[in-house]
């Protein structure tokens, strides 16, 4: 049977691709921090050679966008560090790894889709850290997936679409920036972009795996709130009205070469599932 081991495993992508792998007859070891600390290269070392899976699913991350420029020395420990001691080890053990990447290492100023091969340059810490955890994987282990993805939700971790949702059970309006265009990207379409590939086999590279087309923050509370039947005002705003510690990308749209749907389809489904579990909760 094959085995995947995914870090990160407790997290938002985790907490849907776990249970998937199981659905489809793999094995999985599930590494969070209590069982496999991806910082620690020596416990890492030990935890693979032990459980010697076929695959990793590197999806560890330090994700808070605006502390990171704060938090930089854990940043860098958990982004960097951490996905050069997969890189590593995996290479070592001839074991393909899967890295989890994300769309702000672009600067957001083209006006056309990002493809793979298309330059570079975070703005920023964050985005930085994730660049350099791409950079040593590629240096590192040959066999190698990156997977770039944008405006993750899901229904195990905070994302943007939960918090609008819960916004506006407290709030008689929504201020949503409305001058920053991304894909949406549902946890359960990442995951089984992964599964498609750990059965295919497709060629080494770094892809873009996130909702095909686009829309705004504003764009996408709007979709969220028609599709989850909440009556609420929504005002756009630009980004100066709504300053963050970290510089959001203007456009980060990425081109997928359609390996998953319209975001708009994916929101559907989620909402309707995420409908399903309340209820039955």
């Amino acid at each position: 049977m094959t085995k995947i081991l995914v870090t990160g495993a407790k997290g938002m992508l985790g907490g849907d691709l776990c249970p998937m792998l199981k659905d489809e007859g793999f094995e999985v070891f599930e590494a969070d921090l209590h069982n496999m600390d991806i910082t620690d290269v020596t416990m890492a070392k030990a935890v693979i050679n032990a459980e010697k899976p076929d695959f990793i699913v590197h999806a560890a991350a330090y994700t808070d966008v605006d502390r990171a420029e704060t938090e930089k020395d854990r940043a860098v420990l958990i982004n960097k560090t951490g996905s050069e001691n997969m890189a590593k080890i995996t290479a070592g053990l001839g074991i393909p790894v899967f890295c989890i990447s994300t769309d702000y290492v672009f600067d957001g100023t083209e006006n056309s889709p990002y493809k793979p091969d298309d330059p570079v340059n975070p703005i920023n810490f964050y985005g930085q850290t994730k660049l350099d955890g791409e950079i040593a994987i590629k240096e590192h282990n040959p066999r190698h997936y990156i997977f770039r993805t944008s405006w993750l939700y899901g229904i195990h971790g905070r994302n943007f679409a939960e918090t609008m949702i819960r916004l506006a059970g407290e709030n008689n309006e929504l201020r949503v920036v409305d001058d920053q265009k991304g894909c949406p990207t549902w946890t359960v379409e990442l995951a089984r972009v992964i599964i498609s590939f750990i059965k295919d086999r497709p060629a080494y590279g770094t892809y873009h795996v996130c909702g095909s087309g686009s829309t705004s923050w504003y764009g996408f509370t709007r979709k969220i709130m028609e599709l989850a039947d909440i009556s609420v005002k929504i005002t756009p705003v630009s980004s100066e009205e709504f300053p963050r510690p970290a510089k959001r990308p203007a456009y980060s749209v990425m081109d997928n070469a359609n390996l998953c749907p319209d975001w708009q389809v994916s929101l559907k489904e989620y909402i309707n599932r995420r409908n399903m579990v309340k209820l039955s909760s």
